[in-house]
């Protein structure tokens, strides 16, 4: 049998910064705050939270064989202020996370490299690992393994990890002795509730994804409601207020990878550049990105709320030719960026 701390050191060497071990069954309270969420119709247009609510609730029903759950931390924390860019109006502000390559493909491969090794080390071990894209609860079990704790705006956050990093699991039959859950540390502060511009929080710990800009940039497919579009500035793709107000990122860990560090082209580009793209444009320009996921459609809606939003009329001729996009939630967003801009033209 090995020990977690052989694990702990082989997967920090790999290039995790923090490792924790729970159970499967140690957040017996998520399927009743699921349900809960989802009653409201707080997750919005993602049905698939609902539809594969039985997994997502009940960890240790996704592989009746586990016993034990890994999560592991890693860092991307950006270099520069990530809210330098929301004060220039006529660029693109863009999540943090996004402006590298895809998290997914490698924290996955490094997860496998540790699995591979802890196959290794025990005869007869299984292991499954997740990123983000199965019915998994991340943030509860990471808790409960003891990274960190979900703050007031739903993220989590550490102690000695700041706000910025990835999460990643390895279920496993092999039966480690379980961590010390963490507990919340964010006191009477509220900086992540007040800055949010969408208001997206009815109460601290609790998110209303319909009005979170992330989710609205992310995963809402078609307009979004007027109410909430002079809200999202020039956020593009995410937003990153919650995280980068937090005051336990001076705490944070620098960023192991350089893969994650931000590409020059996506720190902060022009709103014009963006406009201009056609759907192969968009895909060459977002190649081993995660924003290539949401499509050119989607992602160019965004930047005419952005337009709209820039109060820079020498962007109308930039925006006007998307009123003719074949894509109605395109053309419905250029025709309002129009309007806002022909209110504060000369």
């Amino acid at each position: 049998m090995t020990d977690k701390h052989d694990l702990i050191a082989f997967a920090t060497e790999a290039g995790f910064a923090k490792v924790g071990f729970c159970r499967p069954d140690s957040v017996p309270e998520i399927a009743a705050r699921l349900a809960a969420f989802v009653d409201a119709g707080m997750h919005g247009q993602m049905a698939w939270m609902a539809e594969r609510m039985h997994w997502r609730g009940d960890p240790a029903a996704l592989w009746p064989a586990a016993k034990t759950v890994i999560m592991l931390a890693e860092p991307y924390t950006p270099t520069h202020d990530p809210m330098t860019v929301l004060g220039q109006p006529d660029r693109a502000a863009i999540s943090v996370y996004a402006q590298g390559r895809d998290y997914h493909d490698i924290v996955k491969k490094r997860l496998k490299r540790v699995g591979r090794w802890l196959i290794d080390q025990v005869p007869g071990a299984e292991i499954k690992v997740f990123v983000d894209t199965a019915p998994v609860m991340e943030k509860p079990l990471a808790q409960a393994a003891g990274l960190g704790w979900q703050g007031k705006h739903t993220n989590l956050l550490g102690r000695d990890l700041g706000s910025w990093f990835f999460l990643g699991a390895i279920f496993t039959t092999v039966d480690f002795p379980p961590d010390d859950a963490e507990i919340s540390h964010c006191g009477s502060c509220t900086a992540c509730l007040d800055i949010c511009p969408t208001a997206a929080f009815p109460a601290p710990y609790q998110l209303d994804a319909r009005r979170c800009i992330s989710y609205l940039t992310i995963e809402h497919k078609g307009p979004v409601d007027e109410t909430l579009r002079a809200r999202m500035g020039n956020r593009i793709y995410g937003c990153d207020d919650c995280l980068a107000v937090c005051p336990w990122n001076k705490f944070a860990q620098d960023g192991r990878d350089a893969r994650f560090a931000a590409r020059d082209d996506l720190q902060a580009p022009p709103l014009a550049e963006l406009a201009a793209l056609d759907d192969p444009g968009f895909r060459n320009r977002f190649s081993g990105s995660p924003i290539k996921r949401i499509g050119r459609d989607r992602f160019v809606r965004n930047v005419a709320y952005a337009i709209g939003n820039s109060g820079d009329p020498a962007l109308l001729g930039a925006v006007s030719p998307l009123v003719d996009d074949p894509d109605t939630a395109v053309a419905d967003a250029a025709r309002w960026a129009i309007l806002r801009l022909q209110e504060v033209a000369p």
